[in-house]
């Protein structure tokens, strides 16, 4: 049961990446920690989402903006072992907590847009905010937000944006597996969610034109909302106990 349902939540992850760029963990942590717990959880969503990427990235080649991508790119690749270490050093309780924190902020950072925005400009600011993508991506999987803002402030074409960010996403998550390590978990599982992964990017490609934007980003809050909330009474319980 709990594997189907992270199945539905790798679909609906999957659609509303293709739909709208981004977004793919910020759906799928809740469910993934709760299922395998906070650094499987993870490492399985990170792997998921290199899925995701790499299927949409030939549809978005056209579109891709390679200054900034090795920018942003580069400072993450360097900031990513540092994000990965603290994995290691905190307990689950603290680990949970965190997770659920960082996605809570991910989720509030777009009502500090207009204040982040003003910093995160040009060469600086595509450092500053790949540091902080790198950093969130390989101890969270949550580096979306701070590559979002960045667009925002370098006033950065969204469709170019939302192309872009495969690329990045995928090097994040190469590096983020490589130094997590592959999540020990059942093989099968991993088959089953990297299917249900492909199918959801194939899907939304086909439900890009029929789901209003307005409708993806309904059902991105409410699935991130919820799992963020799930995960942080899990990290409490654990701290209690």
């Amino acid at each position: 049961m709990t594997l189907a349902l992270l199945c539905v939540a790798a679909v609906v992850a999957a659609v509303i990446q293709r739909v709208t760029g981004l977004a793919f963990i910020l759906v799928l942590i809740g469910p993934a920690v709760v299922v395998y717990g906070p650094t499987q959880g993870v490492t399985v969503a990170v792997l998921l989402a290199i899925i995701a990427s790499a299927i949409a990235l030939p549809s978005a080649w056209n579109q891709l903006d390679w200054r900034r991508i090795l920018w942003l790119l580069g400072a993450g690749l360097v900031a990513a072992p540092f994000g990965a270490l603290l994995t290691r050093l905190l307990p689950e309780p603290a680990l949970l907590l965190m997770i659920a924190g960082m996605a809570a902020l991910a989720l509030l950072a777009h009502r500090l847009g207009g204040v982040v925005a003003a910093s995160l400009r040009g060469r600086r600011g595509a450092l500053l905010a790949g540091g902080v993508a790198g950093f969130m991506h390989a101890s969270s999987g949550l580096s979306g937000p701070a590559l979002a803002a960045f667009a925002v402030g370098d006033r950065w074409d969204q469709r170019r944006f939302a192309a872009s960010a495969q690329v990045i996403l995928l090097g994040y998550g190469l590096v983020s597996v490589l130094l997590r390590g592959m999540p020990s978990i059942p093989v099968t599982d991993l088959a089953v969610l990297g299917v249900c992964t492909a199918a959801g990017i194939i899907g939304g490609a086909l439900l890009t034109r029929v789901i209003p934007l307005s409708l993806a980003r309904w059902a991105m809050l409410s699935c991130a909302w919820a799992g963020t909330v799930v995960v942080f009474i899990r990290g409490l319980l654990a701290l209690a106990t």
